[in-house]
């Protein structure tokens, strides 16, 4: 039996976030759209399964960051070395780089883009939007903290102050990031060097990613911000039609359940109920309240 993955996938992953900084900008102040509703790129929730697989997974992850001996950040060509070691045969190079880079479970499903000796660019299987706030309240605070060190730049040497500092939270937040997958993303790439194409552990270890890497990493700014849910719409391998996002049919109302009445209503139609092998559905139903799930959703624990 083959291994091959060959459906293509529709769903969202749900990323609860209380007095948390789930993605900060660069103000440290949690993102926000001009409307003032709080959201979160997509590099957020790749770096957080990206790091998952590596950590937890054991898996070959190109693009994290790694360190010298010297504790200084490898650049692109060097972590490449790294891992496969230097190219010699200069001829060759583009394609034993793109076969190698296919190698690993991010670009394989991320993709990237690969600007060093040589330039390539793969078009990962898996396609993740940014994260939209759907709870209808972004309350945003501040608190002061305090350094145990005074300030370096301090002109008054004898100075008794220690630094002062402020941090931002998001009160509370569910972001909703939408996802597709579809193996033929990298179907040329994979039979220009004779690679493995997208499998069926490739899509076990995604799942648990999107099911885990959120909560897996703890920190003081994010300690607070875990997976809630995850939704997998896996169409039939011959189906042809594509869905719409998921953020916008997704609420969470006022008693923090995470409405799904929309997303049910979609996947009712006939051509499109026709179209749909399975529908997953992964949260913790202790903890979780889930209302109008679409027909025939298989709920198992996040």
């Amino acid at each position: 039996m083959s291994n091959t993955f060959k459906n293509r996938v529709f769903g969202c992953a749900i990323i609860k976030s209380i007095n948390s900084n789930y993605n900060a900008d660069f103000s440290h102040q949690p993102r926000t759209l001009p409307n003032g509703v709080v959201y979160a790129t997509d590099k957020a929730l790749k770096w957080s399964v990206r790091n998952y697989w590596k950590n937890v997974l054991n898996e070959k992850v190109f693009y994290v960051k790694t360190l010298t001996e010297e504790m200084s950040p490898r650049t692109l060509d060097e972590t490449y070395e790294h891992y496969f070691g230097e190219e010699k045969d200069k001829s060759k190079i583009r394609v034993n780089v793109l076969r190698n880079l296919l190698s690993c479970l991010d670009v394989k499903l991320f993709g990237g883009t690969y600007a060093g000796k040589t330039n390539i660019s793969i078009h990962g299987t898996c396609q993740i939007t940014h994260g939209v706030n759907r709870f209808n309240e972004n309350v945003i605070y501040s608190e002061q903290i305090m350094s145990p060190f005074r300030n370096p730049g301090e002109k008054n040497t004898t100075s008794t102050m220690t630094t002062l500092g402020n941090q931002s939270k998001l009160q509370e937040g569910h972001y909703v990031h939408h996802f597709s997958v579809n193996p033929q993303n990298i179907a040329q790439d994979v039979a220009r060097v004779e690679a493995e194409g997208l499998t069926e552990d490739d899509i076990a270890k995604l799942k648990e990613g999107l099911r885990s890497g959120v909560t897996y990493y703890d920190s003081s700014a994010k300690a607070g911000t875990e997976n809630e849910l995850l939704l997998w719409v896996q169409l039939q391998p011959a189906a042809k039609i594509v869905l719409p996002s998921f953020v916008e049919l997704i609420t969470i109302n006022e008693e923090k359940q995470i409405d799904l009445e929309k997303v049910k209503n979609l996947l009712a139609k006939p051509h499109i109920q026709s179209a749909i092998e399975k529908v997953e559905l992964y949260y913790n139903q202790d903890i979780t309240k889930v209302i109008n799930a679409p027909e025939g959703a298989e709920v198992q624990e996040l």
